[in-house]
């Protein structure tokens, strides 16, 4: 069956549609994506703007189109951090069902976590072992482990690439004060939880799964996209020091002339790396494994999985 998933983030607005059923593994049919930047139209109230509003309204209306140009049979829309902290929120998702009837689920940040891991176990298999699973996005930094598919913990913090840039890094480029307090608090903030996600047992692997995890291991030398999903891509914690060393001094139009970096990441990067770096640092990971499937995937695993429990 033809599936459908419109994944509303922070930075883009992606539909993606796989040919999939229980069992097999999805094989990705078309992407149609918008740099939407909702959270640049989030207002000084946290609030989401009403430009910000009508461009996802149009967008979704956009995706429905191409689902059924596509012949999607189930179309699925969840959205993450930036609609579920605006206090708008509701409202926007108000606003998308009233003029496309599609109803946008909002995902709590443990649940990004739990299908992201779903998604990271079913990749690498069960041959692996423990997992212990980084994912970095615009708005939080998703942390798992565990044995199973289910992880044994899901943690979110609020320490998104584009919510510290635009919060705590927005010079261009950055103070080096600037830079050196988000560093600072940033590793702070996962000293905290850090015993929660150890006490569970030793990892065998470490992963990192999403764009900008794939963009810091390309900087430092892992192939690229265009050479398919199936390509062993690592980023290294040495490797990872250069990086920032070297992206921090520089502007985002720079950053965009990196191989690896988009136009409109450019100016998170940094931010980015400052945060896994921090994870690599305080959990002691030499290695991150890139994983080319995140959280659209574990949404759609899970769907194949109760679809198949329903039959």
């Amino acid at each position: 069956m033809r599936i459908g998933v419109v994944d509303v983030g922070s930075n883009t607005v992606h539909l993606l549609a796989v040919d999939a059923h229980r069992g097999a593994q999805p094989i990705p049919a078309t992407k149609h994506k918008i740099d939407l930047q909702l959270s640049s139209h989030t207002l000084d109230d946290g609030t989401i703007g009403r430009d910000g509003e009508r461009m996802l309204v149009r967008f979704v209306g956009e995706c429905l189109d191409v689902a059924e140009d596509l012949g999607i049979e189930t179309l699925m829309g969840f959205a993450t951090s930036a609609i579920r902290e605006a206090p708008n929120g509701a409202e926007v998702l108000a606003a998308v069902r009233d003029a496309t009837g599609v109803d946008l689920t909002v995902l709590p940040g443990e649940d990004e976590s739990r299908l992201t891991f779903l998604a990271a176990r079913r990749w690498f298999g069960w041959s692996a072992g423990r997992l212990l699973l980084v994912d970095i996005g615009g708005g939080s930094l998703e942390l798992a482990s565990g044995l199973d598919e289910d992880p044994d913990v899901a943690l979110s913090l609020p320490l998104g690439a584009g919510r510290l840039t635009r919060e705590r890094l927005r010079a261009d480029p950055p103070d080096p004060a600037d830079v050196k307090a988000v560093r600072k608090a940033v590793r702070a903030d996962i000293a905290r939880v850090l015993r929660d996600l150890t006490r569970v047992g030793e990892p065998d692997l470490f992963v990192g799964t999403s764009k900008t995890i794939r963009s810091l291991a390309r900087l430092g030398g892992a192939a690229p996209s265009g050479d398919g999903p199936y390509v062993r891509r690592t980023l290294t914690r040495a490797s990872l020091k250069d990086i920032v060393e070297k992206v921090a001094p520089l502007s985002a139009s720079a950053r965009a002339r990196l191989p690896g970096v988009s136009a409109h990441r450019a100016h998170q990067i940094l931010a980015g790396g400052l945060v896994v770096e921090a994870v690599m640092d305080l959990v002691g990971i030499e290695e991150l494994v890139v994983c080319p499937w995140a959280l659209r995937e574990g949404v759609i695993l899970q769907t194949l999985d109760h679809l198949g429990a329903g039959d």
